[in-house]
C-alpha cells in the first residue's frame, strides 16, 4: 500500500474551480487508487457557501439543510444535532473554519458529486479502476475528539463482507461487514489535518480487498445499503426515543 498526501493552493470560498485544483496537484493517477478528498473543498467548487455577515441566523441554514433536527436545550444550546444527507451530524455539517468568512454546506448532493469526481478522474488521468471518497470529520458519541467520516463514495464496493465464513475456531460469522468508505476516509482525514496544512486530498495506491466498479449499485433489498434507514439502525431505540423535527430537505 502507498499513501500520497497531497499538498494544495488555498481554495477560496465563495466559489474556486475544483477540477483546476486537482489537475495542478495530482500530476499523475495509478490503477487501483482511491482518492479521498474533503468535502469542504467540494463544496467551495460547487459555490455552497453563504456569507456569514449577510446571514440573519445560522440555526435557520442548519434546519433548512436538515432532513430532521433537535431543537437547542439545557447545556447544548452552542450546537443543533441533526440528520442530514441520511448521517448523524453537528449542525448540518456546515462548517466556518477555513471558510475566510462563509458559511460552507455539505455539497447538495454528495452522492452525484462523487461520481462526477470519478468521471473526471478516469477521463483526466486515463485510469479505469478508480474510487473516489467524500470525507469530512466528525464527532463520535461518548468519544472526545473528532474522527474522519465518508459522506458518500463511488467507484469500489462498499462492504467486505466476513458473513458465512469462518472466524478462528471454527465459528460462521452472522453479521460482521467491514465498511470501507468509513475506515479509509478516518485514516485520510487523520492526514489531512484540520488546521492550516492545506493537505485536503490523500490517494491511497493498491489497497488490499478493494473491488472497483464502474456502477454504485442501487440497494432494494432491506439491511443491504451503505446509509442505513432509521428503521433499520442498530442503534434505533435511541433514535426513536428523540422527539425529532422535520427539517427542510
Amino acid at each position: 500500500m502507498e499513501i500520497k498526501v497531497v499538498k494544495t493552493r488555498k481554495f477560496l470560498p465563495p466559489k474556486d474551480n475544483l477540477w483546476s485544483l486537482i489537475k495542478e496537484s495530482v500530476p499523475s493517477l495509478s490503477e487501483n487508487s482511491i482518492v479521498a478528498i474533503t468535502s469542504k473543498v467540494v463544496s467551495i467548487g460547487e459555490g455552497r457557501c453563504i456569507p456569514v455577515k449577510d446571514s440573519s441566523s445560522k440555526e435557520k441554514i442548519i434546519i433548512d439543510q436538515s432532513e430532521f433536527y433537535i431543537k437547542r436545550s439545557g447545556n447544548y444550546k452552542s450546537r443543533i444535532h441533526t440528520i442530514s444527507q441520511g448521517m448523524l451530524v453537528g449542525s448540518a455539517g456546515i462548517d466556518e473554519s477555513n471558510s475566510n468568512g462563509y458559511y460552507i454546506l455539505w455539497p447538495d448532493n454528495p452522492d452525484e458529486s462523487a461520481r462526477k469526481i470519478w468521471k473526471f478522474l478516469r477521463k483526466e488521468y486515463g485510469v479505469k479502476n478508480v474510487g473516489v471518497i467524500l470525507t469530512d470529520s466528525m464527532a463520535v458519541p461518548l468519544k472526545r475528539g473528532i474522527v474522519g467520516r465518508a459522506i458518500s463514495y463511488y467507484g469500489f464496493v462498499y462492504l467486505k463482507n466476513y458473513v458465512g465464513s469462518n472466524d478462528l475456531f471454527g465459528r460462521k460469522f452472522k453479521y460482521t461487514r467491514t465498511n470501507i468508505p468509513d475506515s479509509l476516509a478516518a485514516f485520510a482525514v487523520y492526514l489531512m489535518g484540520e488546521g492550516r496544512e492545506q493537505t485536503p486530498i490523500v490517494i491511497l495506491e493498491n489497497l488490499p480487498g478493494i473491488k472497483f466498479v464502474t456502477k454504485k449499485p442501487f440497494y432494494k433489498k432491506r439491511f443491504t445499503s451503505w446509509k442505513v434507514p432509521l428503521e433499520e439502525d442498530l442503534f434505533r431505540p435511541f433514535w426513536n426515543a428523540v422527539k425529532w423535527k422535520k427539517g427542510g430537505r
